[in-house]
């Protein structure tokens, strides 16, 4: 039985937060995401190891100064990437130099300069083809003080002198020096097996579940780690478990999130704010303007009087994702003897799927790119004004980003080229159907005013 159960009702609340912290984030230390986070934590440590272990699968490990849950992943997501302090998303450059800079900063004493580290990553560099810091280039610099910035939010250093903006303009002139949290360093990369051993990332990966409360443990990850389950997300085997009550309240209870079932699938709602990494909908041009949009769609989709085409969602060929990480593998760095062969496992499934029922494919409205391109348009053309400057003057940047959030909110799945492009649209977007929109305007009197904007839609946000 969860301990949530168990919990009396004025401390559950707490209970809530704790589980929510500590899933929203994975790494919790005495300073991030806040300096409360860890204490909150610390106190129901019992309750949610054993938790997390029975509904997920998951270990989390606490102790004085950090808590590490160490999830089990059941598929690759790049709906979240690193990212640096401005929004910035990591590419591999990025991504390299902050697995070389904890290789360093593992090997460290108690502090270490930025030109040091820079310089051990640079060494390290050498041993991987097609990577290289030169300290003498401003872009690697730049994206080398994005990957330090990244430990330092998380904890693993701390600045103790100087400024790593300046050594990044000037690195003659400025200069910085950290102090190194060694637990947080060992904490925050824990590989489930020996890199050196495998021949993709799909050995990092969960192994398929067997077991009836494998089977269960992960649906219940996929209800926590994806905005929406849609049942065809799921093997056939798993679909009848997104239908049982008790599984869904056992997420609930523990999260302190809402489940919003329908016929196609189940999404938590964070009403809380404090475990989804999107809030939708929100502030900004982005999510302003793909609320707005969703707001068309949904007009469109609805109107029976003038019913859309519809189309079967593309058959998946393979993971994009998987095979471009495995292809940036440095294979020089791969323990032969011991390495783990790729599709061995995959063989035994492939038979077992031609045994099984064909099965109908679900269709989906679609709706052409040139709609999608001529309806952000006319908004911006309607509220231009209200948004961002960036996007005032790039619409069709504006477009491509719309497209993307909600792609990452499973609201929509873009398929074909060309003239044949377009988005399906998924089951989980009528839920914003009726969007709000109000424009309102300062007194002309008012001096250096512009229009604000503000849209919601009745509901929760999730």
């Amino acid at each position: 039985m969860s301990h949530a159960r168990k919990i009396n009702s004025l401390a559950l609340d707490s209970y809530q937060r704790a589980a929510r912290i500590v899933l929203a984030n994975h790494l919790v230390t005495r300073t991030y995401p806040d300096r409360i986070a860890l204490p909150l934590i610390r106190r129901w440590a019992t309750e949610l190891r054993e938790d997390l272990a029975d509904l997920f699968g998951y270990r989390l490990e606490v102790t004085e100064t950090t808590a590490r849950v160490f999830p089990l992943i059941d598929r690759l997501d790049p709906g979240k990437p690193a990212r640096t302090a401005t929004e910035r998303v990591f590419d591999r450059r990025r991504y390299a130099y902050l697995a070389l800079a904890l290789a360093a900063l593992g090997r460290a004493g108690d502090q270490i300069t930025l030109s040091e580290l820079a310089d051990q990553v640079a060494t390290y560099t050498g041993r991987v083809e097609g990577l290289e810091l030169a300290t003498d280039r401003a872009a690697d610099r730049d994206a080398f003080v994005d990957a330090v910035g990244w430990l330092a939010t998380r904890g693993a250093i701390t600045l103790a002198d100087g400024d790593a903006g300046g050594w990044a303009a000037d690195p003659e002139a400025g200069e910085a020096l950290y102090d190194i949290d060694r637990p947080v360093v060992f904490a925050l990369f824990r590989p489930p097996r020996a890199l050196q051993h495998l021949h993709s990332v799909h050995g990092l990966l969960a192994e398929t579940p067997v077991a009836p409360a494998d089977l269960a443990r992960k649906v219940r990850r996929a209800l926590l780690e994806r905005p929406v389950v849609y049942l065809e997300d799921l093997a056939p085997q798993e679909r009848p478990l997104l239908g049982q009550e008790r599984l869904i309240a056992e997420v609930e209870l523990l999260t302190g999130l809402r489940a919003e079932r329908r016929a196609e699938g189940v999404a938590l709602i964070d009403t809380s704010g404090r475990l989804s990494d999107v809030r939708f909908p929100g502030t900004g041009t982005l999510a302003q303007v793909a609320l707005l949009l969703v707001g068309e769609i949904a007009d469109l989709v609805l109107d029976i009087d003038n019913p859309v085409e519809t189309r079967t969602a593309p058959a998946e060929s393979g993971d994009p994702l998987a095979a471009q990480l495995d292809d940036a593998i440095p294979w020089t760095t791969v323990f032969a003897p011991l390495a783990e062969l790729p599709g061995a496992e995959d063989e035994g499934e492939e038979e077992d799927s031609d045994e099984a029922e064909p099965e109908v494919d679900p269709t989906y409205p679609f709706l052409a790119d040139s709609w999608i391109r001529e309806t952000v348009q006319a908004l911006a053309d309607r509220y231009g004004a209200t948004f961002a400057a960036q996007w005032q003057a790039d619409v069709p940047g504006l477009t491509a980003e719309v497209v993307t959030l909600l792609r990452r909110l499973r609201l929509v799945l873009p398929v074909g080229s060309g003239k044949e492009a377009g988005l399906l649209i998924l089951p989980a977007l009528a839920r914003y159907r009726g969007a709000v929109v109000t424009v309102r305007t300062k007194q002309a009197a008012e001096l250096f005013v512009t229009a604000a904007e503000t849209m919601g839609t009745e509901g929760d946000q999730a």
